[in-house]
């Protein structure tokens, strides 16, 4: 059985916690186990992404987020840094960590909208570790 780590924002819990549900519920269907890594926010999950992937028992990891657009452009500065580095720990330590990250540049209700993101990153996390075998 595949074993999906999962990374989640607890700010802006009320869409993460959603995208959490979803994400359990893709691996439940594609007969996955997981493991829940709770951070502050986005920014932060890097590092916990990092760690999960160098556990042998964790075969991929999805990070989950939701960054909501404020008056400046912080919000920009956060997703950017954050889909690069999340790259960068992929890379370095093989394994396959998608980003269920919605934003920047949205509101609120149009994160509510992607909660589903969840569900498909978990997906392509699974897909990529069977691909990669």
């Amino acid at each position: 059985m595949k074993k999906v780590g999962l990374v989640v924002a607890e700010y802006n819990g009320e869409i993460t916690s959603r995208m959490r549900e979803e994400a359990e519920d893709a691996a439940q269907q594609k007969d996955a186990e997981t493991e829940v890594v709770k951070v502050p926010g986005s920014y932060d999950t890097p590092l916990a992404a990092k760690r999960l992937s160098e556990k042998d028992e964790i075969d991929c990891v999805t990070v989950i987020g939701a960054i909501i657009t404020g008056d400046t452009d912080h919000d920009k500065i956060i997703g950017h840094s954050t889909a690069k580095t999340l790259q960068e720990v992929s890379l370095e330590a093989d394994t396959p960590v998608t980003m269920a990250i919605t934003g920047p540049g949205m509101t609120a209700e149009e994160a509510f909208e992607r909660t589903h993101y969840a569900y498909n990153a978990v997906e392509s996390a699974l897909e990529m570790t069977q691909e990669l075998e």
